[in-house]
């Protein structure tokens, strides 16, 4: 398939095969289907013409065409030239100059205007030299004019230049100079830099002889100029030094300026309405004065003598903090407004309304808070604070639904309750949202019975087994095997807990089985030791004394046996454990330094001192057992004469 487009800009489409088919098939194919003669047709493929003479037997595909190509024919027009048609005479008056202030159209009611390119260009044209048809004429001779060819000389001119390099006509560069035409082939060498070098210094020397001519001849012009323009602070400047020297009855005579524009002066238009009754009746109550006390005011006894001494203490607002107030209210207000997200801002905007006495305005603000933080709790606790006691409820209410894991807000909404049974049925309602939370598992424990209590602490041990508070307490209140396997319990899910060994020591000492007490306290020590914890001696001891506290004395004396040693250098045994004992016996811990200088006589036996020591404690603990003090006495006396005699 072949496309050809015709003269008449369409594109006709032939069926035939370049590789089989001639350029005369092609010519004849045409002929035939379009009625244009073979001699008329000139086919082009790109430039290249290819119905040449001879070309007619050769095939399509040899001279280029390939399937889908587009030939272009081209037909020559034929006929004889047009005879030649007489010109029109020109009309005398279109060569004629027009009349002075004439305006084309004006008759038939045109108006006339000027445009910039009538006027011309604000500054004047240069000078150029004359093209009309006289200047032509008279300044060459006959024959030369335009569109004349070069003279004589003119090519010996351009060759001439063409061999300088440059144009000898061409125009000032006002940025370059002639340079750049004359020297642009030239070589910038060593001597153009140092010639440019001597210049420049030449130059530099003559702007610094006239630069103190130039700096005063400036100074002298801006003088001028502000003498002949001065400031209005300069046109002042005298009337203002003279101000020193008016009085302050002057100073207070001066009137205010005041706004006397037109603007002000405008007369609004104004409308009135009616005022509602339930406005009328407002102000009413307001300026309405009750004798009668409230309820809540008879319930108190008012105290006659110290009435007066209330009233004096009582805070009277004065303006300057009435100012600040009204400051703080202003950025308080920007905060919020700027920031609505921010509970703080909220909050700080109510308490300041608190402050100053308006507390409605403050539940307003709070409560906008709430609107817009609704989950911030801080914002509720506020909210519930400043409500009173009736609206808190519905407050708190509010605010454990926006925040249902809230500890704080399920506190306070127990706070709120009378009776304990209210309060308890608050609390385990949290629980249901927070089931480990410790500190409401402690709260509704105490509010509890006995058999209550054990029960709730076994749903929050389950709930909380990491928290060894609720541990203790379940095997407080479980039997003795019982409280036995919670501690096992909380062992196994506390290794590192040190509490659960010496719980299990009281546990045992209370049933009777001293004997098992250092077992367990030895038997925990090593134990923590395995799981990596650190035993510290001071800690320890004071677990000696709680124990002392609680009557737990076994406890007491098996703990200070297995950590008194605990971190204490050889020779420092003997002063640490004596002050170890003073400082237990100056906050009342008797038991727990009698074991220590038990222990201590133990591994010092010969020492004087601590015999001494522990007498002394016997005999202030138990001034009446004279006969102790004697025995340990006459026993000291026997083991210094045995050791050093």
């Amino acid at each position: 398939m072949v496309f050809v487009k015709s003269p008449d800009d369409k594109t006709l489409i032939l069926n035939l095969n370049p590789s089989t088919t001639t350029l005369q098939a092609l010519s004849l194919h045409i002929q035939r289907n379009y009625l244009i003669p073979i001699s008329q047709q000139r086919l082009y493929l790109s430039p290249r013409l290819l119905s040449t003479p001879g070309n007619g037997a050769i095939l399509l595909s040899h001279l280029g065409v390939a399937p889908n190509s587009t030939l272009t024919l081209h037909v020559p027009f034929l006929g004889g030239m047009q005879a030649p048609v007489a010109p029109k005479g020109r009309l005398e008056f279109l060569s004629t100059k027009p009349p002075p202030n004439y305006v084309a159209g004006l008759g038939r009611g045109a108006t006339g205007f000027t445009t910039r390119s009538d006027i011309g260009p604000a500054r004047a044209a240069p000078d150029l030299p004359d093209r009309s048809a006289a200047a032509i004429g008279a300044a060459g001779p006959a024959g030369v004019g335009r569109g004349r060819g070069k003279g004589p000389g003119e090519e010996d001119e351009e060759e001439e230049n063409e061999e300088k390099g440059y144009d000898e006509n061409q125009k000032f560069d006002e940025f370059e100079g002639n340079d750049a035409g004359l020297f642009a082939s030239a070589e910038y060498d060593d001597e153009d830099k140092e010639a440019d070098a001597v210049w420049e210094a030449i130059d530099k020397r003559m702007d610094s002889r006239r630069k103190d001519r130039r700096e005063a001849r400036l100074k002298e012009e801006i003088e001028k100029y502000r003498a002949s323009n001065p400031k209005i602070t300069e046109q002042f400047a005298d009337l203002k030094r003279k101000l020193y020297t008016l009085s302050t009855e002057e100073w207070d005579s001066i009137p205010e300026i005041g706004d006397y524009s037109l603007r002000n002066k405008k007369k609004r238009f104004e409308s009135f309405v009616p005022v509602p009754d339930t406005l009328l009746e407002k102000a009413r109550q307001e300026k309405e004065h009750v004798s009668a006390l409230d309820p809540k005011s008879r319930a108190a006894v008012v105290d006659p003598k110290g009435y007066l001494t209330d009233l004096k203490s009582m805070k009277i607002t004065s303006d300057a903090e009435v100012s600040d107030i009204n400051k703080a209210r202003l950025l308080l207000k920007s905060v919020t407004q700027t920031n609505p997200k921010h509970p703080h801002g909220w909050i700080a905007a109510a308490r300041l309304e608190e402050v100053a006495g308006k507390l409605q305005a403050a539940q307003q603000l709070i409560k906008k808070g709430c609107e817009e933080c609704p989950k911030s709790e801080d914002v509720w606790l506020e909210a519930c604070r400043l409500a009173s006691h009736v609206d808190a409820k519905a407050v708190i209410a509010r605010g454990v639904k926006a925040i249902p894991n809230s500890v704080k807000l399920w506190m306070q909404a127990a706070k709120l309750e009378q009776d304990d049974v209210n309060k308890s049925r608050v609390l385990r309602k949290g629980l249901e949202h927070i089931p480990d939370s410790v500190r409401l598992w402690k709260a509704v424990v105490e509010l509890a019975n006995e058999e209550d209590a054990r029960l709730l602490l076994q749903r929050a041990v389950e709930c909380c087994p990491l928290h060894v508070e609720l541990w203790l307490a379940l095997a407080r209140l479980e039997t003795y095997e019982n409280a036995k396997k919670v501690l096992n319990k909380a062992r196994e899910k506390l290794p590192k807990e040190p509490a659960i060994w010496i719980t299990a020591a009281k546990l045992e000492e209370a049933n009777g089985n001293t004997a098992m007490v250092g077992k367990i306290i030895e038997r925990g020590i090593r134990a923590l030791q395995r799981e990596g914890l650190e035993i510290d001696r001071e800690m320890w001891m004071k677990e000696a004394e709680a124990s002392e506290r609680a009557g737990s004395v076994a406890t007491c004396q098996a703990i200070i046996h297995n950590t008194i040693e605990v971190g204490v250098e050889e020779e420092d045994r003997k002063r640490t454990w004596v002050a170890d004992a003073e400082e237990c016996k100056k906050r009342g811990s008797i038991e727990t330094a009698r074991a220590i200088y038990a222990h201590a006589l133990t591994v010092f036996l010969t020492k004087k001192s601590i015999w001494l020591k522990a007498a002394q404690l016997e005999k202030a603990t138990a001034p009446g057992n004279l006969w102790t003090h004697c025995f340990v006495k006459q026993l000291l006396t026997y083991h210094t004469l045995r050791f050093c005699g």
